[in-house]
């Protein structure tokens, strides 16, 4: 009669080592890859917040067909209604001479003047406010704005104008949103 043998041999134990090692290193890796990634939804939420707000600003300004400074805005019919052929709307997409986003004298006044708009022409680059000042913590992102006259459906292109906006993460991340929006003259002689 032989005695029962009890415990485990020298080679199974390297092997069940070996086995559990393999598995340990696997499941770091996926943690480290999934800490690694976890910035990223917060960046792209971010970046998505920033194009939201952007656009929203955007749409919120007049669309006249004359500039809102132009002394007949408010009752012009059509664009031959400008007091000043320069101010008139569907002329060239872009600010006027002089306006900023955030000018205290000559501010952004009207959709088109956001086209073109980028925050990275500014010193230091980043997000900023309406006033001006830098918002913290977004100074490694990118917002750039173009405006362009598009129609949709039955409203004809010079009675609608398409928005881009185009947010970029900082660098290293690659975030990028784009948004599209549109501001349609429904009101032509409503000014905000």
């Amino acid at each position: 009669m032989c005695a029962k043998q009890r415990g485990v041999s020298l080679v199974e134990l390297i092997i069940f080592i070996v086995v559990v090692g393999v598995a340990v290193v696997g499941v770091l890796a996926a943690m480290r890859l999934g800490t690694a990634a976890s910035t990223d939804p917060m960046v792209q939420k971010q970046a998505l917040a920033i194009a939201e707000a952007m656009l929203e600003e955007v749409q919120l300004q007049s669309f006249t067909y004359c500039d809102p400074n132009d002394a007949n805005a408010a009752t012009a019919l059509s664009s031959a209604g400008c007091a000043a052929p320069a101010n008139d709307e569907s002329a060239a997409l872009g600010a006027e001479a002089g306006e900023t986003r955030y000018g205290v004298a000559s501010p952004f006044d009207n959709v088109s003047d956001y086209n073109g708009y980028d925050s990275n022409t500014e010193a230091p680059p980043g997000i900023r406010d309406l006033s001006g000042a830098q918002i913290a913590g977004l100074g490694g992102y990118r917002a750039q704005v173009g405006v362009s006259a598009q129609g949709i459906d039955v409203v004809p292109a010079a009675e609608a104008l398409l928005i881009r906006v185009t947010v970029d993460g900082p660098a290293g991340t690659n975030v990028r949103v784009v948004l599209d929006g549109y501001r349609v003259r429904y009101a032509p002689n409503a000014l905000p």
